[in-house]
C-alpha cells in the first residue's frame, strides 16, 4: 500500500499530461471538451479513470488506482471509516453474519494436503464421520493436494451453495484406507461465544469474541445453561473483543439491565440524537456481575462495559479499553466492494464519549499501545491519564471519565516481561498450533476416547515436549527462547492440544486456569463471602 501512495501522484500527473497532449492534437466533439469545464466532483474523478482507461501510453490496472484513491480519501476522515475490497468482502460478511455455507472443517494445508484439524460441531463434516487427522484428497473429482494447491481455491471447493452435495474421497492414516463420502454443504456456523463454563458452584464464565448477527443467540443459549446449572454470579469476558454490531451489543446488555434503563445514545452529523433503553426482557437483571476488559476491547465491547459502568451494574475488572466511541455503517461501492463509513458518534448513559482523539493521523492512533506500555498505565492504575473536565458520575456516585476507553473499577496489570510477551506473540502465530498438530499426528491413538475431563485432569505436558517445542520454536522464530517461562509454555502447549481434539471452549478452560483477571474475581468472592460473615 505504501509504494501504491508514493507512486500515485507520478500515476495522475502522467495522466493528466497525456489527457492534454491529446487533447491538444485530436478533434474531440463539443461534448468532450465539457469534460473541462465541469465543477463536478465525481465527473472529475471519473474523467480521470477514463482518461487512463482509453487514452493513457501504457497499460495501467485502474482498478488499484481506485483502491488506491478510495483508501486516500478515507484516510483523511477517521481511522475507522475503511475500505473492503471485493477480495475481501466475502470473508468479511460471513464473520458478521457469523456463519458460512460449507463442510464445517478447520484444517491446514500439511506437506501439500488439507489435513483436517478438527470438524466443526454440528457441522455436516462431523455428521459425514470427518475426524481430525484425516487427509481431503479429492472433492467432486477435483483434486486438492500438490505442489500448487492452495488454502483459497481449497475453501471454494468445499464452500458451495446450501444444500448442495460434494464427493469427498477422504484418506485416514489411522486406518490406511480411503472413504468415500457424499457431504452435505449446510450452514456453519462461525461461533462467537468462545467459552461457556462453570468457574465455581455458583459463578459462571462466557467469553463473547466478537458480536456478530447470531452473537446473541450464542449467548442466550450458554447463559440459559449455565443457570440451568445453578449459576448466580457470572463473568462477562470481553478481553480482545474488537467489537461489531451495535444491534448485539445492546441486546447483551439488556439481559442484566432493567426496563427504561439508558443503555446507548448516539448522535449524528446532523445532530439528530437517538436513545436506546432496555426493555422488559432481561435474564439476569439480579444476578451479580463481572466484566472484563483490555486494552484491545473495543466499539461494541465498550458499549456493553459502559453501559454497566454507568448504571452501576457489575464490576469492569482489567485494563483501560481501547477506546472507538464512532458508529460505522457498511455501504456498497457496487462492484462487490464497500466501505464502512463513519456516521456517528456514541455516547455511554452518562453522557460521556470514550472515542480517544485521532487528529494526528493514524499511525500515531494505533501506536497508542506503545505510548501506554512507555507511560505505565499497564502495569499501573494510577499511570492512567484523565481529565477532571471529563468527569462525570453514575447514578449510585462513582466517578467516571470519559476521553479515550472505558477504566476499570478494579485494575489487574499486564504482565510485560519479555517472557510473557514472547509466549503470548508465539501462541498467536500459528506455529505452536501446527507444532501440535504434528504432535497429535504421532500420538493420535493414545487420546483416542479420551473424555475432556479425564484429560484435563490426567494428562501432564512433560519436560520433553515443552523443551521439543522450545527448540522447535528457535528453529523457526529465530531464536526465540522460552525456556524461562516453563509451567505457562506448558499450560499453552495443553491448551492447544485441548482445542484440536476438543474445541475452543476447553481450550478457554485450561488457558484460564491461572489468568490473572478470573484469580482476581476468585479473590474478590473470597473477600465478599467474608464480609458476609
Amino acid at each position: 500500500m505504501g509504494n501504491q501512495k508514493k507512486y500515485l501522484p507520478l500515476w495522475i500527473g502522467l495522466a493528466l499530461a497525456a489527457g492534454v497532449f491529446i487533447g491538444s492534437k485530436l478533434n474531440f466533439n463539443d461534448d468532450t471538451e465539457k469534460i473541462f469545464a465541469t465543477s463536478s466532483k465525481k465527473d472529475k474523478l471519473n474523467r480521470l479513470i477514463d482518461y487512463i482507461d482509453y487514452e493513457y501510453v501504457d497499460k495501467v490496472n485502474t482498478d488499484s488506482i481506485v483502491d488506491v484513491t478510495v483508501n486516500g480519501i478515507l484516510e483523511n476522515l477517521d481511522p475507522h471509516s475503511v475500505y473492503i475490497p471485493k477480495s475481501e468482502y466475502q470473508h468479511n460478511a460471513d464473520d458478521m453474519r457469523g456463519a458460512f455455507t460449507g463442510i464445517g472443517v478447520s484444517f491446514y494445508i500439511y506437506k501439500d494436503t488439507i489435513a483436517v484439524i478438527r470438524s466443526i460441531e454440528g457441522g455436516p463434516a462431523e455428521k459425514a464421520g470427518i475426524k481430525g487427522g484425516d487427509r481431503i484428497l479429492y472433492a467432486d473429482g477435483k483434486k486438492l493436494f500438490g505442489e500448487l494447491v492452495n488454502r483459497d481455491s481449497i475453501s471454494n471447493y468445499l464452500k458451495g451453495t446450501i444444500n448442495s452435495k460434494v464427493a469427498l474421497d477422504v484418506y485416514r492414516p489411522s486406518e490406511n484406507k480411503v472413504l468415500e463420502l457424499k457431504v452435505r454443504r449446510k450452514q456453519v456456523p462461525l461461533v462467537s461465544v468462545d467459552a461457556s463454563y462453570k468457574l465455581a458452584d455458583d459463578l459462571g464464565y462466557i467469553k463473547i469474541n466478537r458480536f456478530s448477527e447470531t452473537t446473541f443467540k450464542e449467548f442466550e443459549t450458554a447463559l440459559d445453561n449455565l443457570k440451568d446449572q445453578g449459576i448466580k454470579k457470572l463473568v462477562l469476558d470481553l478481553r480482545n473483543n474488537p467489537g461489531g454490531y451495535i444491534s448485539t451489543a445492546e441486546r447483551v446488555v439488556d439481559e442484566f439491565l432493567e426496563k427504561d434503563k439508558l443503555v446507548l445514545i448516539t448522535k449524528n452529523k446532523s445532530g439528530d440524537i437517538n436513545k436506546t433503553y432496555a426493555t422488559r426482557r432481561g435474564d439476569f437483571e439480579h444476578g451479580k456481575l463481572y466484566v472484563l476488559i483490555n486494552e484491545n476491547s473495543a466499539s461494541a465491547s465498550e458499549i456493553v462495559a459502559g453501559a454497566l459502568q454507568d448504571n452501576d451494574k457489575g464490576t469492569i475488572i482489567g485494563r483501560r479499553s481501547f477506546g472507538k466511541g464512532l458508529v460505522q455503517r457498511e455501504m456498497s461501492l457496487g462492484d462487490g466492494s464497500a466501505v464502512r463509513l463513519t456516521i456517528a458518534r456514541y455516547y455511554t448513559p452518562t453522557g460521556r464519549s470514550i472515542q480517544r482523539p485521532y487528529g494526528n493521523g493514524n499511525d500515531t492512533y494505533y501506536s497508542d499501545y506503545e505510548k501506554r506500555y512507555r507511560n505505565g498505565e499497564l502495569i499501573h492504575a494510577d499511570s492512567i491519564k484523565v481529565a477532571d473536565s471529563l468527569k462525570y458520575k453514575t447514578p449510585k456516585g462513582k466517578v467516571v471519565y470519559g476521553g479515550g476507553g472505558i477504566i476499570p473499577d478494579v485494575f489487574v496489570p499486564k504482565d510485560t516481561s519479555v517472557e510473557n510477551e514472547t509466549l503470548q506473540y508465539v501462541s498467536r502465530s500459528g506455529f505452536m498450533s501446527y507444532f501440535i498438530f504434528e504432535y497429535l499426528e504421532k500420538n493420535r491413538d493414545m487420546f483416542k476416547g479420551v473424555k475432556f475431563e479425564d484429560f484435563r485432569k490426567n494428562f501432564i505436558v512433560d519436560e520433553k515436549l515443552s523443551t521439543e517445542f522450545i527448540e522447535y520454536a528457535k528453529f523457526n522464530e529465530a531464536q526465540i527462547d522460552l525456556s524461562n517461562y516453563t509451567e505457562d509454555l506448558k499450560r499453552t502447549l495443553k491448551a492447544n492440544i485441548a482445542q484440536q481434539l476438543f474445541g475452543p471452549n476447553e481450550y478457554e478452560i485450561i488457558l484460564n486456569e491461572n489468568d490473572p483477571m478470573l484469580l482476581k474475581v476468585l479473590e474478590l468472592e473470597a473477600v465478599n463471602h467474608l464480609d458476609k460473615k
